[in-house]
């Protein structure tokens, strides 16, 4: 049956009568269109939406009518509630489609009967908090069919108990758990086999990529249309997932479980407490060696290599110790067979960042062409161990090629002036039968409704006093925001450190110069907390980094002033992008244009996207890095950004901000 797209997206179809505020838009319709095509040709459509298309009505309504198996993945748990709880209900209802949805999340996100249960009992809580906050959760999972940790909103999403409550693929007891009939993981992913859309994240979604190739079962269900919405942050998840990570806390958490674990079921057998004691001190020793908190430092720079690796064949040697005590035991209890599984799983991770990536499906595909980067990554107490693809490109692509199926890829932020090349081969997608890209741009009127300021004599983003160079530069523009009535700002900074210091200038110069306005700092509660106090408030300053840039909807006047410090390059000392950097060299080939630019351009793309948000919004975004109209290539970077009026004169600004220039 041929679905007619044009009677459903028109002024007085049934999604403008279903959708409160819904209005038609030629560009929200091709996208629908192109997204119908891929779906019915088992293509592959990479799609830039800018913000007010209305992507996201766009993708569902042909997902819902299309046929087959859909899964689509967005970019956070919180997107991930919004379309289950909220657009996909008003879509289908408005589209009378009788399809089952299910919301399927990574197991941390349920509360697991066998650890709740192991939790009340021994009471090892770190806080009189987190034992209120168990109570809570004890109480509250009788009433929940989910068991989604979304249920439970008097609980901190940060609080500790949630360790103590959940399980993770290396504790899950699996079928020999005595709660397994009643494990809401299990019955998520029941639902998740039996529906026709099944609505995941990106961690979710190439999880079950890794789970699969390793020869476990299949966590997400055969499809027939994968729909990847916020696509811009694929590049990255697929790092993380591709790589290989060891970290300290997973050996500290083995070791206090091993305890409990061994206490419990065989607790005279070994001495349990000298064998995960002993682990834990020779984890320490590692830690000590490796420099301060922040660093993330590729194996051939570090100093002190030989110490380290000496530090973990120690740290090997006692893992082995508790390995052998738990195998001895295992027939015992399924925890214990669970614990040894976990000690094999870590030995064989150090052992792999100590010597050679092992020969697995996946790392051989591109073999020399697409080596492992060894990096380590330090914390305060802790530290992890980095194997990491130095491009995802054949990984995924691999993946894709696997089985025919349509894959749609949509974001505001793909391109570069409708030029897809750059994500096209972080992705592995260039040159793929089949694959189309198109880009709409928003249908906001930003010649009208923004301006982008970049002020004069400016320090270079290197200078020691950039940072109070910025903040001086931004706080007659905060004060303007605020002459015609409400007017909020956020101060985006690429840097912790930037932030840090730029919320200690504004505590002291608001306060000199007399303006009475919130101050917000990231960190001080969770970002959903934040941003709903950003808007309460009506004229507050949030200051953050760059987990602000993306994600964050702020209509209206309570968002009149964005400023970002400067230019998101990518640190060049991180080291994968390093040695990507050196093997495009090696190749004859111009890494700053061909990656380190457009990747820049993609992020502030993003973060310039958080200013107008709709049709009556208005607002100026400053940045204070004078190379991008200084330098040549700053061309390129402001070309990317919507098409807003620009100027350098804060005179211009500050009255575009307080009405007097419409």
């Amino acid at each position: 049956m041929a679905i007619d797209l044009t009677t459903l997206f028109a002024a007085q179809g049934p999604l403008a009568a279903a959708i409160p505020g819904y209005r038609a838009r030629p560009s929200q319709l091709e996208m629908a269109e192109s997204i119908l095509a891929a779906i019915e040709h088992e293509g592959v459509a990479v799609l830039e939406a800018g913000t007010g298309t209305g992507k996201t009505v766009a993708y569902l309504v042909p997902a819902l009518l299309g046929g087959g198996k859909v899964i689509i993945s967005t970019g956070t748990k919180n997107l991930q509630d919004q379309l289950f709880h909220r657009d996909i209900p008003a879509v289908r209802k408005a589209l009378k489609a009788p399809v089952s949805v299910a919301l399927l999340k990574g197991r941390a996100n349920y509360v697991c009967h066998h650890y709740l249960e192991r939790a009340q009992s021994e009471a090892r809580l770190p806080t009189r908090e987190d034992a209120k906050y168990l109570r809570i959760i004890a109480k509250g999972v009788k009433g929940t069919p989910s068991g989604d940790r979304a249920e439970f909103p008097d609980v901190p999403e940060n609080a500790a108990v949630w360790q103590h409550v959940t399980s993770t693929r290396e504790n899950c007891l699996g079928q020999d758990c005595a709660s397994y009939k009643e494990c809401y993981v299990m019955a998520a992913r029941k639902d998740a086999l039996q529906a026709d859309v099944v609505v995941v994240n990106h961690h979710l979604f190439f999880a079950d990529i890794m789970l699969r190739d390793e020869g476990m079962a299949e966590l997400l269900p055969a499809c027939n249309t994968v729909i990847l919405d916020e696509a811009h942050q694929l590049p990255e998840t697929a790092r993380l997932f591709f790589g290989k990570t060891v970290a300290a806390g997973q050996i500290m958490e083995l070791a206090r479980d091993a305890q409990g674990g061994g206490l419990a079921h065989a607790r005279e057998a070994h001495d349990w407490a000298a064998l995960t004691r002993t682990l834990e001190y020779a984890m320490r020793d590692a830690r000590l060696v490796l420099p301060e908190t922040g660093m993330r430092i590729a194996h051939a720079q570090l100093r002190k290599r030989e110490e380290l690796e000496a530090a973990l064949r120690v740290v090997l040697v006692k893992l082995l110790d508790l390995k052998r005590a738990l195998e001895s035991q295992a027939e015992r209890h399924e925890e214990l067979e669970a614990l040894m599984r976990r000690c094999v799983e870590i030995e064989s991770g150090i052992e792999g960042w100590l010597g050679d990536w092992g020969p697995t499906s996946q790392e051989a595909i591109a073999a020399e062409e697409n080596p492992a980067i060894r990096w380590v990554e330090s914390f305060g107490v802790s530290f992890q161990l980095h194997l990491t693809p130095m491009s995802v490109a054949p990984l995924f692509r691999a993946q894709m090629l696997g089985e025919k199926r349509a894959w749609v890829f949509t974001s505001a932020t793909l391109a570069i002036k409708e030029d897809f090349s750059h994500y096209l081969g972080e992705m592995g997608l260039d040159g793929l039968e089949g694959m189309r890209a198109q880009s709409w741009a928003s249908p906001f009127d930003y010649a009208n409704q923004a301006l982008l300021y970049v002020p004069q004599n400016m320090p270079a983003p290197t200078a020691p006093e950039f940072t109070e160079a910025v903040v001086e530069a931004a706080l007659p523009l905060i004060a303007a925001a605020n002459r015609s009535g409400a007017g909020g700002t956020f101060m985006l900074f690429t840097t912790l450190r930037a932030m840090n210091r730029a919320h200690e200038l504004l505590t002291d110069q608001l306060k000199r110069r007399g303006l009475d306005l919130p101050l917000l700092l990231q960190g001080e509660g969770s970002r959903t907390e934040l941003l709903e106090r950003f808007r309460r408030l009506g004229n507050a300053v949030l200051v953050a980094s760059q987990s602000f840039w993306e994600g964050v909807d702020v209509k209206g006047d309570a968002l009149k002033l964005v400023v970002i410090d400067k230019l998101p390059f990518a640190p060049p000392d991180d080291p994968v992008l390093s040695a990507r950097i050196d093997a495009m060299k090696q190749q004859g080939r111009n890494p700053f244009m061909e990656f380190q630019l457009p990747h820049a351009a993609i992020v502030l793309k993003q973060g310039a996207g958080r200013l107008i948000r709709d049709e009556a919004d208005r607002g100026v975004l400053m940045i204070g890095d004078t190379r991008l109209v200084e330098k040549p290539y700053g061309r390129r970077i402001w070309q990317a950004l919507p098409p807003m009026r620009r100027t350098r004169d804060a005179a211009d600004a500050e009255r575009f901000l307080s009405g007097e220039i419409k």
